[in-house]
């Protein structure tokens, strides 16, 4: 031990360069694995509906910084009369529905994982427009990195209440540990393969967090430079 250094400080270094390690391992690692898995995907997602195989969404990340998170397309962009997009049931396509209930759609996310915006294990990372609809304690989530799966994925997944998910993913920034990362994704492996808590359409389940706590006032939103909060005007 390093004198002076506190004992928590340096046991938190070193799980945070194990936690990145095991990152970057299991990204190539599996991505070398399901290659040609991720070359039949794309091609069915492409084949079977208009559009690109990958969908790209900004979300916000550690730190509030917004990065580009990478998935399989599982819906179409149909809108009705009125110009506006359809209801998520109506825009999954069956190949869709098929990615969703197993979780292949994740598997691009391996290239955020390389790239450091993303993390196996973390609160999932939410689309910028939920951001002014956290509270203050809400928003500690975003001091940690997000992850593929999380502490609210394994302990309700999409049946959980957004009030429970969130309340999970502060939980998880406050209490994070290596060997707490090693225990959820044993427990997302179990989940995956018994498809348990998978939800393919979440809305008809529950209303969006826009939606939830629309009437909810706010005054910052994410920033795409360097991280911070704003307010708005």
């Amino acid at each position: 031990m390093i004198r002076g250094m506190p004992r928590v400080s340096l046991a938190r270094a070193v799980g945070l360069t194990a936690k990145r390690a095991l990152d970057i391992a299991a990204a190539v690692a599996v991505g070398l694995v399901t290659a040609p898995l991720l070359c039949l995907i794309a091609l069915a997602v492409r084949w079977t509906s208009p559009g690109p195989a990958i969908f790209w969404q900004p979300r916000v990340g550690k730190g509030s910084r917004v990065f580009i998170l990478c998935k399989f397309r599982t819906m179409t962009d149909a809108r009705g009369p009125d110009g506006r997009l359809l209801l998520d049931r109506d825009r999954l396509t069956a190949v869709g529905r098929f990615l969703r209930k197993t979780s292949l759609d994740e598997l691009p996310q391996l290239w955020n994982v390389l790239r450091g915006e993303l993390s196996l294990v973390g609160p999932r990372p939410l689309p910028i427009h939920y951001y002014p609809y956290f509270t203050d304690r809400e928003r500690l989530r975003h001091g940690v990195k997000p992850g593929i799966t999380g502490w609210a994925q394994v302990n309700g997944r999409n049946e959980a209440s957004w009030d429970r998910r969130l309340a999970a993913d502060v939980w998880y920034a406050e209490n994070w540990s290596f060997a707490l990362d090693l225990r959820i994704l044993l427990a997302t492996v179990a989940a995956v393969l018994q498809r348990r808590g998978v939800v393919v359409d979440p809305r008809s389940t529950m209303l969006n967090l826009d939606e939830e706590r629309r009437g909810r006032e706010t005054a910052a939103r994410p920033d795409q430079g360097n991280g911070r909060t704003r307010c708005l005007t």
